[in-house]
């Protein structure tokens, strides 16, 4: 592997480590996608939404009663998770229901509350 600027100037103590490492590392788009995932769910009240979803699927209008904001507030949000495939909705008659949308997700979002709540 060539340097550049940007490169460790130290000698590699355990190359074998780094050679694995190397190996398993995924490539730039990989960590783009997954540093986006972040992004997504790193905003407060999508925090909000998918706690409220990890307790039970949810209409609209019971997520905006739940956080206290308005319907069209809470369906932006939506919007946004559902296009980055983090929760998903169903219809039912005239109601709309979200849920997180798959285990992936539920796990995610319920081991960052267990990591974040361990040290309280």
């Amino acid at each position: 592997m060539a340097r550049n600027e940007f490169s460790c100037d130290c000698n590699v103590i355990h190359q074998k480590i780094v050679d694995e490492v190397l190996q398993r590392m995924p490539n730039e788009k990989t960590f783009n996608k997954l540093a986006c995932l972040f992004k997504l769910i790193g905003d407060t009240t999508r925090c909000k939404i998918l706690f409220a979803l990890d307790q039970n699927e949810m209409c609209v209008c019971d997520l905006a009663n739940v956080l206290n904001m308005t319907k069209s507030a809470i369906s932006h949000q939506l919007a946004i998770l559902r296009k980055s495939n983090i929760v998903k909705c169903k219809r039912s008659g005239k109601e709309v229901y979200y849920t997180l949308d798959d285990d992936h997700i539920v796990k995610l979002f319920e081991i960052g509350l267990e990591h974040i709540n361990h040290k309280n």
